[in-house]
């Protein structure tokens, strides 16, 4: 691991997103050669987003051959709800790029068996040969995802009840209302993120 320290949030995204344009590039993606990228969700990452989307407008980058996967989705949240992850992500990147939606995954947080979809989003993962690259924030208490401190370090993709202290920092999004925040939420396990190659 290696720590890069910035002089501010705008640094910080720009250095991330010449960083993962950098690893697609270099991988040389293509038809039979898929870059597999792990994504989170939140506002650290709006700003190295928005940098991808410029880099992919003016043609140094493209996301022809990249796979996603996202992080973690709320449980029971409606996906077009302005506050699912799947919305966050569309409206804040996927539809910006030149990617296959087909090639775009996020935890399906209202599917009829809950821990059938996250056994088969860890197939999935497994079956696009695994991440190349997951990209995370880290939140003020230590967490990854919604895995909170204390969470496995060998811990797969699985249903997680939210600790009260994500509920009432989530609350923001929801009207200041932590009756609005969802209570759980499917999430990449610590393990599933450290089997990335990077």
């Amino acid at each position: 691991m290696r720590l890069v320290i910035t002089k501010d949030y705008d640094e910080m995204s720009e250095w991330s997103a010449r960083y993962i344009k950098k690893r697609i590039n270099d991988f040389q993606p293509g038809v039979n050669r898929f870059f597999v990228l792990g994504l989170p969700t939140g506002s650290t990452p709006l700003g190295t987003y928005k940098r991808l989307i410029e880099f992919v407008k003016t043609k140094q980058l493209s996301f022809k051959y990249v796979v996603t996967f996202n992080m973690d989705e709320y449980v029971g949240l409606p996906r077009n709800h302005p506050e699912s992850y799947h919305s966050f992500m569309w409206n804040n990147f996927i539809k910006h790029i030149d990617i296959d939606p087909n090639n775009v995954h996020i935890l399906d947080g209202n599917a009829a068996d809950l821990i059938h979809e996250c056994n088969e989003y860890e197939r999935a993962i497994k079956d696009a040969g695994g991440v190349e690259l997951f990209v995370g924030g880290i939140g003020p208490d230590g967490h990854i995802a919604f895995n909170e401190p204390g969470s496995s370090l060998v811990s797969r993709t699985r249903v997680k009840t939210l600790a009260q202290d994500t509920i009432i920092a989530n609350a923001r999004f929801f009207d200041n209302d932590i009756k609005k925040v969802p209570t759980s939420a499917l999430t990449v396990g610590v393990g599933t993120v450290m089997d990335a190659r990077e």
